[in-house]
């Protein structure tokens, strides 16, 4: 066990995760101070990272160059997960209006989608884009569940779904329509594989907590199965590395998955991990959104997509 922070540690529970992590490397707190912290996104040409503070409704940016952390944007709708796209431009799921939109290089923000056959989302909650600038998202309730992310409202659209958005042509297309409450997402590496996190538990004390995995043949998904269940708590967002495995964020810290579904390690800390991402000049840097505070740690690993 390593680490600097009270409660914050590498966990080995399997030899593979030994190769992860170097033993002297700190894991830190960068910034505390927010409610809900979610949605980290990396900005390489500006060495920044975005994130989002849900029921502060705002925006945050931790400059890496000097350490500090201001707004970004606020108010911010809710915003709750963030990516980057191809062309190096934000984008957003917004819980207040139910959205998602793209911030242009210009500063202005357009909509990328807000509906799906004529009926408004729920809360789209987080998000990827795809090496074809395609853009993945899911769409629990969360934001409209209470006034606490957002505003309270009706589902308009029957069920929690996923969805894809081409912003060249406007077309949304809804890829999955079996899950619970879809949160987090990623693929593979290669892209064959969608990785989708359910967190139907919240709604149901017999619901899922469980990542599942679908095999990608455009925007058609055939499951594969339950990829890994949450052992602490709830798998909220997630990133892949470049060898297939996924890291996610769960209540006691981030767990390490290998490609086969084992869990090989964790990173321990003291609050309940929301999301994370991979960053720094060599994308070997997580960032990882914990509750009220923001963390990183240097890790053997390279994160598989930007953002």
């Amino acid at each position: 066990m390593y680490g600097d922070i009270e409660g914050a540690f590498f966990e080995v529970l399997d030899e593979r995760f030994e190769s992860c992590f170097v033993g002297h490397v700190a894991i830190e707190r960068l910034w505390t101070g927010a409610r809900w912290l979610e949605g980290p996104a990396w900005f390489a040409a500006g060495r920044y990272l975005v994130f989002s503070d849900i029921p502060n409704n705002r925006i945050l940016r931790y400059d890496d160059t000097d350490g500090s952390v201001s707004d970004f944007r606020n108010p911010s709708n809710n915003a709750n997960g963030n990516t980057v796209d191809l062309e190096g431009r934000l984008v957003t799921c917004e819980h207040l209006t139910r959205r998602i939109t793209r911030t242009e290089h210009d500063g202005s923000i357009r909509v990328i989608a807000d509906r799906f056959e004529g009926k408004r989302f729920n809360s789209p909650n987080d998000i990827v884009v795809r090496s074809d600038g395609t853009i993945w998202f899911t769409d629990p309730p969360y934001g409209i569940a209470t006034d606490y992310e957002g505003d309270r409202a009706e589902q308009e659209i029957d069920g929690c779904h996923v969805y894809c958005a081409d912003p060249k042509t406007g077309s949304v297309v809804r890829v999955i329509d079996s899950m619970s409450k879809p949160n987090g997402l990623a693929f593979s590496p290669d892209e064959r594989v969608l990785y989708v996190g359910d967190t139907g538990v919240t709604h149901d004390k017999n619901g899922p907590r469980h990542i599942r995995k679908f095999a990608v043949a455009g925007t058609t998904l055939t499951p594969q199965g339950i990829f890994a269940t949450c052992t602490a708590g709830l798998f909220d967002g997630f990133r892949v590395d470049l060898n297939g495995r996924i890291w996610a964020g769960a209540g006691d810290g981030v767990h390490c998955f290998d490609t086969d579904g084992e869990l090989i390690g964790k990173i321990r800390l003291p609050e309940t991990v929301a999301n994370l991402t991979f960053g720094g000049p060599k994308r070997n840097r997580l960032f990882i959104t914990a509750r009220q505070s923001l963390y990183s740690a240097y890790v053997v690993a390279n994160g598989a997509a930007r953002g």
